[in-house]
């Protein structure tokens, strides 16, 4: 059984060792890393991003089996029509290319619409080190992460954010 204050070091330890800071670039694996797009055409990261240069990106990782994700995109929705100026950039971890489509025209989502082959396990997931979703990302005109981590659409970081 610990003592009280070795329990108190090994924590302190813990938080200490920790590195909670965002990142504020993308790993170059991570940019690297290959998607498809809806006409099954393999784009990468950085090419998505170069896409819209000088241009505030949310960016939203989600999957159609995901419940949050589901019961988000009415928030999403009014999202968009209150901030029509953001790219919003999709980023899917379906399991089938099939799946993902058809929850794209299911539930109507506006934006442009990119399939990770191998999910969050790949070079893009790694840069998340997530295995939660949805997953909100802001990115700014310069291609800097001003917001690393959101899991709401409603977070109201994602607001300030674009704001900067």
């Amino acid at each position: 059984m610990l003592k009280k204050s070795s329990f108190l070091v090994l924590i302190l330890f813990v938080f200490v060792g920790c590195d909670f800071n965002s990142p504020t670039n993308f790993t170059e694996k991570a940019m690297n890393d290959s998607f498809f797009d809806v006409n099954n055409k393999s784009i990468e990261l950085k090419e998505i991003l170069n896409n819209h240069k000088e241009q505030k990106i949310l960016i939203n990782v989600w999957a159609s089996w995901c419940r949050d994700c589901v019961v988000g995109f009415p928030n999403l929705k009014e999202f968009q029509k209150n901030n029509p100026a953001v790219k919003y950039v999709f980023l899917s971890t379906n399991r089938s290319v099939f799946s993902w489509k058809k929850a794209i025209k299911k539930y109507d989502i506006k934006g442009e619409h990119y399939y990770m082959k191998n999910g969050l396990n790949s070079d893009f997931g790694d840069f998340l080190n997530s295995n939660w979703i949805p997953r909100y990302l802001v990115v700014n005109e310069n291609g800097t992460i001003d917001l690393f981590k959101a899991k709401k659409i409603t977070d109201k970081r994602i607001v300030e954010a674009l704001k900067k």
